[in-house]
């Protein structure tokens, strides 16, 4: 149902609105994320960023819903060899890595070949960049990889406003450790400064980019999360976030420029990720179980958001801690009876522990 609102969506745009308003999104009006046509005026020039089914969104545990037919996302040929040359560019919005479209996704309805990659920040005085949130928490950025679907599609370019035409795994990013994978291209970074500069670089292990367990993500129907904001997008995100270091993240956000080398003015490329969307209804399929906690107060379970324990469990647990303290405190008795004095006792419970322009 999701997916034909989308699909529905998308015609009603093309075929009812003004053919001048959609000429506008096609023809690539400047946009930006603040300002005058900042993300609060996309939807002027670009009419699917004020529709359905947008992007980012925060991934609420209320939301969540857990699918048993989600299997650890497959990636193929992701380990490119030195010796294949991808380019490096600035976009005027973003870092972006064009990739092969030998690499590709297996496991859903579609074989999804990968197109480019590329990254979302915050800035040097506010590490929270990522586009989505997950329970109000924004990480330090987010990158993107682009696949298209295809089986049905012969480049980005055609899939790219079809419902069923993109897939993007969402990588968390926080700031910790250095990573060595994310310095494969950081270390060229200083030859994209401006607009529409571009660098080679020499292939590595994408593989390395992502997080080591990719069996745990968020899935759900969303759009690009830049004009014209298409609803096209099968959206993979990580649960599990990666870390890049404080030197590594200053580099990301200190280094471009949105604005040309000849400009008289530069534009520092800082803060470039969209605000959270409506959720319209959408629910979030998830590949993993919530753990199940609860806190014992006078032998009565009480849930954290987002989780259930049954009845029985916590009368189970409460029973069993009545038990536990009757029998150490018997023990005890005992004791003072056999050594013929009093001992103090005490007894404690342990916690329980883009697709880029």
């Amino acid at each position: 149902q999701r997916k034909l609102k989308g699909s529905f969506n998308l015609l009603l745009y093309k075929y009812l609105l003004p053919r001048g308003t959609i000429f506008s999104a096609v023809s690539g009006a400047k946009w930006t994320y603040v300002g005058p046509a900042g993300q609060d005026h996309w939807e002027d020039n670009y009419p699917y960023c004020g529709g359905a089914f947008q992007s980012p969104i925060n991934i609420m545990s209320d939301l969540m819903r857990f699918d048993p037919t989600l299997r650890p996302v497959d990636v193929r040929n992701y380990n490119l060899s030195p010796n294949e040359q991808l380019t490096l560019g600035n976009n005027g919005h973003s870092a972006q890595i064009s990739l092969p479209s030998k690499m590709y996704l297996l496991g859903l309805h579609h074989r999804y070949s990968a197109a480019q990659l590329h990254f979302h920040w915050g800035s040097s005085s506010s590490p929270a960049g990522s586009e989505h949130m997950v329970n109000n928490k924004q990480y330090a950025a987010e990158m993107h990889i682009v696949h298209f679907n295809s089986d049905k599609y012969s480049s980005i370019s055609m899939a790219v406003d079809k419902s069923d035409g993109l897939a993007v795994l969402g990588v968390l990013i926080e700031v910790g450790e250095f990573n060595p994978a994310f310095e494969q291209f950081l270390k060229f970074i200083i030859g994209i400064k401006y607009k529409d500069e571009k660098v080679p670089v020499p292939g590595f292990n994408i593989r390395s980019l992502l997080p080591a367990q990719l069996d745990e993500y968020y899935r759900y129907d969303g759009s690009l999360t830049t004009p014209p904001c298409y609803p096209s997008v099968l959206w993979t995100v990580f649960r599990n976030p990666v870390t890049i270091s404080y030197q590594q993240y200053m580099s990301l956000v200190t280094t471009l420029f949105s604005s040309h080398a000849q400009d008289s003015v530069s534009v520092p490329m800082s803060s470039n990720y969209r605000k959270p969307q409506p959720l319209e209804g959408r629910v979030v399929l998830v590949s993993f179980k919530e753990d199940i906690g609860y806190i014992l107060t006078d032998s009565v379970c009480v849930n954290f958001p987002g989780l259930m324990v049954p009845a029985v469990v916590c009368s189970a647990l409460g029973l069993l801690l009545i038990v536990s303290v009757m029998c150490y405190l018997l023990r005890q008795k005992r004791s003072e009876a056999q050594q013929g004095k009093n001992q103090g006792a005490g007894y404690s419970v342990g916690e329980q522990d883009e697709y880029g322009s």
